[in-house]
């Protein structure tokens, strides 16, 4: 199997089926074998059954259900437990960033990177649809809190969810990590630059979501709970 890609998801009906529609359709153009995870965290809607009406697409679509609601961070690390591709990787489940960035994703890794992340900040990347003002203002906020506490200078957006590795790479992270919410993309990061991986950015083409389920004040005070315990084990062994 040459690519796995987890798609965490959690009460995503409405949107599951076009993610993994426009997937396939790029998938089935490249002579890569891959299969598409798609991870229930605990919805209370057809997540899984919407992702099962594509599992006859030759049994490269499987829905995994978390035991109850976990987690972004527990579901993606769930979805790696099931993974059996070289290239192990994790997308969004509403379609946010394109998937045509997997080409770039692919040639980086065939020339030895150990992963490949998606940057919305590079001069490159093509935003299509802008968050709203407040939204972007937190996000400034976040980014500099992260690169003064966590020395993550070099990775500019840490939350764009487009992030691929080498399966031994992500195996190795996701086995350390612990962190269960939307943090743990800063807590792998945090760990791979502490292990000396070779990470590389590219741009991508990104769609705002305005449904974004984050609620700012209790999403903002937990976030802060999963940083101070990140910090607390930086570079975990």
């Amino acid at each position: 199997m040459d690519i796995s890609i987890v798609i965490p998801a959690f009460n995503e009906a409405r949107r599951i089926g076009h993610t993994l529609d426009r997937s396939l359709e790029f998938l089935r153009q490249r002579d890569w074998t891959y299969e598409l995870l798609v991870v229930d965290d605990g919805s209370t809607d057809r997540t899984c059954d919407e992702a099962a009406a594509r599992s006859s697409e030759g049994g490269v679509v499987t829905c995994i259900r978390n035991p109850g609601n976990r987690g972004k961070g527990f579901s993606i690390r769930n979805g790696v437990g099931y993974a059996s591709g070289a290239v192990i990787g994790f997308m969004d489940a509403d379609y946010k960033t394109d998937i045509a960035a997997l080409d770039d994703v692919m040639l980086l890794i065939q020339e030895g990177c150990d992963g490949v992340l998606g940057d919305r900040t590079m001069n490159a990347s093509n935003i299509l649809v802008q968050r709203r003002r407040f939204r972007q203002l937190g996000t400034d906020l976040f980014r500099g809190m992260l690169h003064r506490w966590l020395g993550l200078e070099e990775f500019p957006d840490t939350q764009c969810g487009f992030k691929f590795f080498r399966a031994e790479v992500m195996r190795d992270l996701f086995a350390r990590q612990q962190v269960d919410g939307y943090m743990f993309d800063v807590e792998i990061l945090v760990i791979a630059t502490h292990a000396g991986y070779d990470l590389r950015r590219i741009p991508v083409d990104w769609t705002n979501d305005p449904d974004s389920r984050f609620k700012p004040v209790t999403g903002m005070i937990r976030n802060l709970r999963e940083l101070r315990r990140i910090k607390a084990g930086e570079g975990r062994a």
